[in-house]
């Protein structure tokens, strides 16, 4: 939220180059009241329709030395800009600059030094009252200051000083008096009629202007009506994207699924290439297998290249218990060495006469070889 307090010009002295060099106090500690209205424009909190709410600032939040630091070199303003002051608009608004900041019992002080002849003028002709614009979050609840007020909010972050405005009549009016040196924004019933009639802030209807943020740019002067509009829409499109969000990483998270099932079956993918030769090395092995051992081979339906080598040498009498698959091979070899086999082995690939169906062929082959 968007304030802006009231400080005084103190004790003003002229530099040997014109300058007017001042030292303010500003930003005390304490209770300030506000309209509802101001506060709660959206009536989140049901204190829109109170006349007046108070404001808890306390010591942690005035004090807060980023807080404190965020107005240091901002500029002095010649009555309030209508947008925050920036790199871009600097040289239509700045008239000075925040030299420094201090603690002063319970206040801040601010070191200012106007720059610009013609708002000097204006300071030396009775124009003294200043009103630093800053902005602020707010925490809702029950807060108690130490006087015992009770207060229905505090600021519990100042977010960041923006300019210090020199103006004819700080945002309280007289009330709060200017010879107590008092940054006061304090709002009483009887005078509210009046300061809504008189602020400075070039709104009408005596309420504070909003500054939104969109999309990183900042949009100053926006009524109640279009912040209410626009804060929802931007809670429409917040709840929309993080929909889509929710959906993309719950997508991301099943194809990340089905990928590893897929990258799981390629593994246990054999191709074509790969099944001709299995079935060629078993049909090698069974053919071999059987001209050394005859009718004395068991069956080797079903059983691998290794199982039908240990079944030969089974046979023959060789002893293979607790030797190595490379063992096995090797004298496997050597025991079919001189073997021969069929002529129906000799050639896998069927004969170019063949008329039937090739697949069909194929299998018959091996299913014969197999048995």
């Amino acid at each position: 939220m968007y304030f802006a307090d009231r400080l005084e010009l103190d004790a003003p002295k002229r530099t040997k180059d014109g300058y007017l060099a001042i030292r303010a106090r500003a930003g005390r500690v304490g209770v300030y009241q506000y309209t509802g209205s101001e506060i709660d424009p959206n009536n989140e909190h049901g204190l829109r329709d109170n006349a007046i709410v108070n404001v808890l600032r306390d010591e942690e939040t005035v004090f807060d030395r980023a807080a404190q630091q965020s107005f240091i070199g901002k500029p002095v303003t010649d009555d309030h800009p209508t947008e925050p002051v920036t790199a871009d608009n600097w040289k239509r608004h700045a008239r000075g600059t925040i030299m420094g900041v201090a603690r002063d019992g319970e206040y801040q002080a601010f070191d200012i030094l106007l720059t610009d002849a013609e708002t000097i003028a204006k300071v030396e002709a009775g124009k003294r009252e200043l009103s630093n614009g800053y902005g602020a979050s707010l925490e809702f609840g029950q807060f108690t200051a130490k006087d015992g007020t009770v207060c229905q909010a505090r600021q519990s972050k100042i977010t960041g000083g923006n300019h210090v405005a020199l103006v004819d009549r700080g945002r309280a009016g007289p009330d709060c008096a200017i010879k107590d040196l008092a940054v006061c924004d304090a709002l009483t019933a009887d005078g509210l009629a009046e300061l809504q009639a008189t602020l400075t802030n070039d709104r009408k209807d005596g309420t504070m202007p909003h500054i939104l943020i969109v999309d990183g740019l900042q949009v100053p002067n926006v009524s109640d009506e279009a912040k209410a509009c626009i804060e929802k829409l931007q809670g429409q499109l917040t709840a929309k994207d993080t929909a889509i969000a929710d959906a993309k990483a719950e997508h991301d998270k099943a194809l990340a699924t089905k990928d590893a099932e897929i990258d799981d079956l390629k593994t246990k993918v054999v191709d074509q290439a790969q099944i001709d030769a299995l079935a060629d090395a078993k049909a090698d092995a069974v053919a071999k297998a059987k001209a050394v051992c005859g009718d004395k081979l068991p069956d080797t339906a079903g059983k691998t290249v290794g199982e039908v080598r240990r079944m030969a040498l089974d046979a023959k009498g060789i002893d293979c218990t607790d030797k190595s698959d490379d063992y096995i091979e090797a004298r496997f070899d050597a025991l079919t060495a001189d073997a021969k086999t069929a002529d129906a082995v000799e050639s896998f690939t069927p004969r170019a006469n063949v008329t039937t169906d090739a697949a069909a062929t194929v299998t018959a082959l091996r299913t014969a070889r197999y048995s």
